[in-house]
């Protein structure tokens, strides 16, 4: 067994992503605080060609040519379309209107186990992640069509953010991997 070079990849260059097709999935990322973070989370939607990234309240963004994001994104905050807003109730909101599943990646009341989700193809998905600490916004979560929780059997309750947008937006990918 020999490991792969760089040239084998055959990793499409950043032309060729912006044109590819994309996975019906916007991440939303509800006061995350820390950079490296946000930047691991722009590496993993890269991976999986997420449509975009929208960061919201206290996440940092990355035209504010902060290190620590392009250190962990290494260079996918420049490939993955993003955006900024304020409130993220308000994206949410605007999202329900446009016809998205909105879907808060929380510990609550009769949330869905990861494991038993079945994404529906012809639907459009915005999945939502929360402040390291206090997880997403009460207020966001109201607004959510649904809840996704991570099946965890150890004896903490909760995971890095983005080890959780890793394994969330890999199920979706694994799911959805013909559109590719």
């Amino acid at each position: 067994m020999r490991k792969l070079n760089v040239s084998e990849l055959g990793r499409m260059d950043a032309e060729m992503y912006k044109d590819s097709n994309k996975l019906p999935v916007t991440v939303i990322l509800d006061n995350v605080r820390s950079l490296y973070n946000v930047g691991s989370v722009f590496r993993t939607s890269d991976a999986f060609r997420v449509e975009r990234i929208i960061l919201c309240g206290i996440t940092a963004t990355p035209d504010n040519n902060l290190v620590e994001i392009h250190k962990t994104a290494l260079g996918a905050e420049q490939s993955v379309d993003w955006v900024y807003s304020d409130n993220c109730a308000d994206v949410v909101k605007e999202l329900n209107t446009k016809g998205y599943v909105t879907i808060a990646v929380e510990q609550v009341e009769d949330s869905i186990k990861l494991d038993n989700f079945i994404v529906d193809k012809n639907k459009r998905y915005a999945l939502v992640l929360g402040n390291e600490v206090k997880g997403v916004q009460q207020t966001v979560v109201d607004f959510c069509k649904m809840s996704l929780e991570i099946p965890q059997y150890g004896t903490k309750h909760s995971l890095n953010v983005s080890v959780s947008a890793g394994l969330v937006i890999w199920e979706f990918a694994r799911q959805m991997k013909d559109i590719f």
